[in-house]
């Protein structure tokens, strides 16, 4: 059988993997795979349409469109890590995946999903500065350091998931080769090997607590004095104008932590998988494709500068 390879006289280790991505008929099939292709197409055009516009114009030059530019950036890359896969698992023509590639596609898609949490959280401290130390602000956060914060971030999220990435390039898979999912999923993938997994699960569970609840942390306590800051402010106006300026960012923080939270704080593995592939489409698919219009729709400067290029009548 195809997927395998002969390792001894009664044993063989599996160098493939079959992705079962959703069940359902034909038909079903087809409307996710037109959803999803659509959900892509926009979230690349969405997002790269955001990195065109903060680079274009010069009154968004600031650290927090810099920072909103990776953020773009690295939604599109995760994506694309995803759907194209996705897309041919769903019509059945492209089910099959290799070891290296199952672990290459776990690798980058894990790498983006914690450089994204530190992103938000950079953007936190960002909006922190901003809104509580406006006079200094220009002088503790110039591009210098945004552009250091910006690499920490990239470095950081990549460098991590090289732990896993390694250990489960040692681990021997010598069973069933049938993952029960879209993607490479750590969860659903390593319960196929037949050697001792405790090590990269272990692994797994310490970055996951590091990366979520720092990122969380240092988040919570961002807007924990942003909120207290806008509260001292006199003027209803000027409460409104100042939570204008983090209001869309803290829309994608409330998704994308509410979706995280779901994935690691479940009641069981076995009765919740279907329910994870849910979660794991808001992840992947339905955040990307949001953050491009949730800082057009609810952002003055975005939404001004959008305006300036459009032709007037």
């Amino acid at each position: 059988m195809g997927g395998y390879i002969q390792r001894g006289e009664n044993e063989t280790r599996v160098m493939e993997f079959i992705l079962l991505g959703f069940p359902g008929s034909p038909y079903l099939h087809v409307f996710i795979f037109t959803l999803f292709l659509i959900m892509y197409l926009l979230t690349v055009l969405g997002n790269m349409s955001i990195i065109i516009l903060v680079i274009t114009q010069q009154r968004l030059h600031s650290p927090m469109y810099f920072f909103l530019c990776n953020l773009s950036f690295l939604e599109m890359w995760y994506t694309t890590v995803i759907i194209p896969k996705t897309l041919g698992i769903i019509m059945g023509t492209s089910r099959d995946i290799s070891l290296a590639a199952c672990n290459l596609q776990m690798y980058l898609s894990y790498s983006c999903g914690c450089t994204e949490y530190f992103l938000l959280a950079v953007m936190a401290y960002d909006r922190y500065l901003a809104i509580c130390f406006p006079l200094h602000y220009s002088t503790i956060m110039d591009m210098s350091l945004s552009g250091k914060l910006a690499v920490a971030s990239w470095l950081c999220g990549f460098l991590l998931i090289c732990i896993p990435a390694f250990l489960i390039s040692r681990l021997s898979f010598c069973g069933s080769n049938v993952i029960n999912h879209f993607l490479c999923n750590i969860d659903s993938w390593i319960i196929l090997s037949c050697t001792d997994t405790f090590e990269i699960e272990l692994a797994a569970f310490i970055i996951s607590v590091v990366v979520i609840l720092g990122s969380c942390l240092i988040t919570l306590l961002s807007y924990i004095y942003i909120i207290s800051t806008i509260l001292k402010i006199s003027s209803a106006k000027g409460q409104q104008k100042a939570f204008s300026t983090c209001s869309s960012h803290l829309a994608v923080v409330v998704i994308w932590y509410g979706s995280t939270i779901f994935l690691f704080v479940k009641p069981s593995k076995r009765t919740s998988l279907e329910m994870t592939k849910v979660v794991n489409i808001l992840n992947t698919i339905v955040t990307p494709l949001l953050n491009p219009f949730i800082y057009t729709l609810r952002n003055k400067e975005v939404k001004e500068a959008v305006r300036s290029l459009l032709p007037r009548g």
